[in-house]
């Protein structure tokens, strides 16, 4: 059973892979042709699905696959829950994740927030044969108006989780894999994994 992680973003593929070491989990791009998905969808939940469904459609006459797609972002309450599901492209359609960093630091700095509550979702799909299924994980804590670490992706290194005073960024990748939004729904979707293989 191969597991076809529908994304490019490198370091999310390995998160996964590491996660589900026990799986032979690819990127879908070692099968299929890079491909522009549009996730049009208002939740985090429903653009998983969107992303699952159509590699799975592309990957229909293969039984021998399930389609994991994650589509996962930070909110900031006081910004009015920005980016949440734009995180990946908050600062525009082909931003770097410093570009998107920079720019909710930028925001925060504009309104004077030197540190202020936030939160990561992870929305997971998993396309099959026996129907797509999903689950779902969070990580409560805040954000700072700097980047500190060079550790994680994305917004780490501005995010300082419940419990710590050090950045995502500023902690060793085993410690963040400890507790982060995408090891909580990664965890459920090995237990349907398990399920569904057998």
């Amino acid at each position: 059973m191969k597991i076809v992680v529908a994304s490019s973003n490198k370091g999310k593929i390995k998160e996964i892979q590491d996660y589900l070491n026990e799986f032979e989990v690819i990127a879908y791009t070692d099968l299929l042709e890079k491909t522009n998905i549009e996730e049009n969808a208002d939740t985090f939940k429903e653009n998983a699905i969107i992303k699952a469904n159509e590699i799975y459609k592309k990957l229909k006459d293969r039984d021998d696959i399930i389609v994991l797609s994650d589509d996962s972002g930070i909110s900031v309450p006081a910004l009015g829950n920005i980016p949440g599901i734009y995180s990946a492209r908050f600062a525009g359609e082909n931003a770097s994740d410093k570009d998107n960093l920079d720019k909710l630091i930028k925001e925060l700095k504009d309104r004077g927030i030197k540190k202020t509550k936030a939160f990561y979702t992870c929305a997971i799909a998993l396309a099959t044969k026996e129907g797509t299924f999903t689950v779902h994980g969070w990580l409560y804590g805040e954000v700072i108006d700097e980047a500190r670490g060079d550790n994680g992706f994305g917004y780490d290194p501005m995010f300082i989780p419940y419990g710590y005073d050090k950045t995502v960024g500023e902690l060793p990748k085993e410690e963040k894999e400890k507790f982060s939004h995408r090891t909580k729904a990664l965890k459920l979707a090995k237990i349907l994994l398990k399920t569904i293989k057998g």
